[in-house]
């Protein structure tokens, strides 16, 4: 395992380099996962049934998460118009609000307006941007997990169902005969690509909503949403297992084009989710050729970490995913991934 001292820096860095809402969210969910991880999504997430009560004095992640939410309007974030991004804080605003009202108001706001105010794709997939119909794989780690987690806040049934049908409905437009997911498909947009970042965010994304359902009250009313779920994001690890030729050790920032250089973030991701679905589904990922892939991985990652600076790279520039340049100044969504992968083989090693 990373030494402690080691992936602090890590964090840190991800902390300091942070800027846009989504990487807020992204490292909101590393800080929770590394130091508190008896509240993720993971373990125990709902004692009784309900969001836990937890103060934000000893949660990093919530008062991380709460210095970004903001109260006063339909997103709990400013994301440049992106209808997704302002949801990768949704799930601490639910946590928040179960002893801050204000929070739990600011979420539901968020939820609808996801629901009932952004545009559409033609099958009803809920647009990744505010002013046209457009899928992102992105999505995927934004806005169903926090669909979900909402939906146990709220008691609804239907609202856990329809963050497992987002994740159907963007596959039905993103996903490819090989099983791996496109990164973007709309009228001003467009990449065609299989980036491995996307196909990250999609298992990622898939695998909190299949926990968070398997936690919950409803785990025995959604079994065809996780059966799914589960089947979806195999789908994605068994192909990209099956293309991962990379000397590197790495995968490829496209996954299918040798062209490109070997980078960390969808590497690590994939590698976090592939530990967290052994332990949700042993059978579906029993085989021991996932743990051994994910490993590899894992060192591969852990091999590249900066031992004074904490950076990690090669990375892809998060900004500019089709750059051909090695980003090494610290991807902020990069370096919070090495740390979901280091929390998730924590637990699983217990």
């Amino acid at each position: 395992m990373v030494a402690p001292a080691l992936l602090s820096k890590v964090l840190q860095k991800a902390l300091q380099v942070a800027t846009h809402s989504w990487e807020y969210g992204t490292v909101a969910e590393a800080l929770l996962e590394w130091n508190n991880a008896s509240l993720s999504i993971w373990n125990t997430p709902f004692p009784s049934g309900s969001i836990p009560l937890a103060h934000e004095s000893s949660v990093p992640a919530l008062q991380y998460a709460k210095s970004h939410i903001a109260l006063d309007g339909n997103t709990l974030i400013n994301a440049d118009g992106s209808s997704a991004d302002p949801a990768s804080l949704g799930v601490y605003a639910v946590m928040l609000g179960a002893t801050e009202e204000v929070y739990a108001t600011a979420a539901k706001r968020q939820a609808d307006h996801l629901l009932y105010s952004v545009p559409r794709y033609d099958n009803g997939a809920i647009s990744h941007r505010e002013s046209v119909g457009e899928l992102w794989a992105d999505f995927i780690y934004m806005v169903p997990p926090f669909l979900a987690y909402h939906a146990v806040s709220t008691s609804s049934l239907s609202g856990l169902k329809e963050a497992a049908n987002q994740c159907r409905l963007y596959g039905e437009v993103l996903g490819t005969e090989s099983g791996l997911w496109r990164h973007i498909i709309g009228p001003n947009w467009s990449d065609r690509g299989l980036w491995s970042t996307g196909n990250a965010w999609a298992v990622a994304g898939m695998s909190r909503v299949l926990a968070t359902m398997r936690h919950s009250n409803y785990a025995g009313e959604t079994m065809d949403e996780q059966k799914y779920l589960a089947e979806g994001i195999k789908r994605i690890v068994d192909a990209t297992i099956a293309i991962d030729t990379s000397p590197s050790g790495l995968l490829l920032n496209y996954l299918d084009d040798a062209s490109w250089f070997g980078e960390i973030s969808g590497t690590a991701l994939i590698a976090a989710a592939v530990f967290r679905m052994k332990v949700l589904e042993p059978g579906m990922f029993g085989e021991e050729r996932y743990m051994e892939w994910a490993t590899r991985k894992r060192q591969e990652v852990s091999n590249r970490i900066n031992q004074d600076t904490g950076i990690v790279g090669p990375a892809v520039n998060p900004l500019k995913w089709d750059e051909r340049k090695e980003f090494w100044a610290g991807s902020p969504e990069g370096q919070a991934f090495v740390v979901l992968m280091e929390a998730a083989w924590r637990d699983l090693k217990g």
